[in-house]
């Protein structure tokens, strides 16, 4: 039985990492500092087969324990649907803490049926100070409640257990953070250097209930940077990608020793297939935007996609998608161009919303390919702003479609934290200027040490050259040589 408990516990660490319950990279804490992990528990609603997993292991964990209780209450508000299943399962009746009384009626800030005397259990998601439990337990205790213990899905192991046992709560959880990191480890979807960075932050960030650390020092966290996405090596990353495609351009990039990305933007066929054989051995990512190509056809697209075999580089449609999700999805898949019988990636405004990933996805046919989204634009005086940005780096990460969405097209460093997520950025010169039509350049230095770019866009740079072959080489070396000195930090 304790067996087969682990080996369920495991399959579910990993499941939880593969839907994106739990990521690494640089996130702001409640407490206020940075953490190189972060649990968002939240998404598990989303799959019904996680929260009965987690119900049931909850239900079993709390048995085994023998937290015998009158109640059981959810700390507001991740916690709410699992503690309702344990409270159904259980036949244990549930109570509702409100984060703030209603300015009306009863104003109570406990709702259910109880009297003064009664246990409750509190059930919790994660925990890294405790304050949440705590807060829950004392408006418990105001109405004479009695809280012993409280359940927890995941101990980041920041003190947390200490700081509610010193206010007579007793800590039981599933997971702990090193669990977790371990189980990773052993199936292969980390390094030892993500576990080892982890391990280091969590030695050097122990909290108290008030938020304050303990030792004082908020400034020093070792490990707290470690992974942070610009940081981290791209086979450090490669193992970290939800994408498929990502995880192969990651390991492209790291084999090839290249983060060059060209782009072909001609309207002659034999001119980009010219330029695709000279340049092919310096880059990773070949970019087209093949509705300005004006003798396409069939025969241009299986010679491109030759040359990208021969050259090893991955083909890229700058099609920039933008519409509903029925008219994407045929327009990927139909017309004369059927994008997605040969581009391995497509770019696409996030205007439509998540939509747009969906009917992206809904064309393929067991391809493996990848959309980078639009969070950032190059040209001067765009219309994209921080909200805009923060919506498109949610649709990346967040839901079900994550392993379709390669990376982020933008312009900064900041603009998201996974790195598991590539990111490109275009308009690289090695003259910085502007030309006439508001495309603003950066030199690739620049681009790749400031502004975080992982894979860098060279397009006039390289196509207007009096020698592109030499150009490229040129601008491959100096963005690697960045990249390089970036990690090394």
């Amino acid at each position: 039985m304790l067996a087969e408990t682990s080996n369920q516990m495991k399959a579910l660490a990993l499941k939880l990492f593969e839907i994106n319950a739990f990521k690494f990279g640089d996130f702001k804490m409640k407490v206020g500092i940075n953490s190189p992990v972060y649990f968002d528990l939240r998404v598990i609603v989303s799959y019904p087969d996680v929260m009965q997993t987690v119900s049931d292991l909850l239900v079993e964990h709390i048995k085994s324990q023998e937290l015998n209780s009158k109640h059981v209450c959810g700390v507001p508000y991740t916690a709410l649907p699992l503690a309702t299943i344990v409270s159904l399962q259980q036949s244990t009746p549930m109570l509702v803490r409100r984060k703030e009384a209603k300015a009306y009626g009863t104003k109570k800030l406990i709702e259910g049926i109880f009297n003064a005397g009664d246990t409750c259990l509190i059930v919790e998601d994660v925990v890294t100070s405790g304050s949440s439990i705590l807060d829950t337990v004392r408006d418990l205790q105001s109405e004479g409640i009695v809280v012993t213990d409280a359940v927890v899905v995941v101990d980041r192991e920041q003190g947390g257990a200490a700081n509610i046992a010193k206010h007579g709560v007793r800590m039981h959880s599933l997971f702990t953070l090193s669990f977790l990191l371990n189980t990773l480890r052993e199936a292969g979807r980390i390094e030892k250097s993500t576990v080892d960075a982890v391990a280091k932050y969590i030695a050097s960030a122990q909290i108290n209930s008030d938020g304050s650390f303990v030792g004082g020092d908020k400034a020093n966290l070792d490990g707290a940077n470690d992974l942070v996405r610009t940081r981290l090596t791209y086979e450090t990353r490669a193992n970290l990608a939800k994408s498929p495609l990502a995880k192969r351009l990651f390991n492209l990039m790291a084999n090839k020793q290249t983060n060059l990305c060209l782009a072909a933007d001609l309207t002659k066929a034999a001119d980009i297939l010219d330029m695709a054989e000279k340049c092919g051995p310096y880059i990773c990512l070949l970019k087209t935007h093949v509705d300005i190509v004006e003798d396409f056809s069939d025969s241009f697209i299986s010679s491109l996609q030759t040359l990208a075999k021969q050259h090893n580089f991955v083909l890229m449609e700058d099609r920039k998608f933008a519409d509903i999700g029925n008219t994407v999805s045929l327009q990927y898949s139909k017309g004369i161009y059927k994008i997605s019988s040969w581009a391995d990636l497509v770019t696409a405004h996030t205007l439509p919303g998540r939509s747009i990933v969906q009917g992206l996805k809904a064309a393929l046919e067991g391809e493996e390919r990848g959309v980078f989204l639009l969070a950032e634009m190059s040209s001067s005086g765009n219309l994209i702003d921080d909200k805009y940005k923060e919506t498109s780096v949610k649709i990346a990460t967040e839901g079900g479609d994550v392993d379709f969405v390669a990376g982020v097209v933008c312009q900064s460093s900041n603009c998201f934290a996974f790195p598991g997520l590539i990111q490109l950025t275009p308009g690289v010169k090695i003259n910085e200027n502007v030309d006439k039509l508001g495309q603003q350049y950066q030199t690739p230095e620049h681009v790749v040490k400031q502004l975080g770019a992982d894979i860098a866009v060279v397009g006039r740079g390289i196509l207007q050259a009096s020698n592109p072959q030499q150009a490229a080489i040129n601008y491959r070396d100096r963005l690697w040589a960045a990249y390089t000195e970036r990690v090394a930090k």
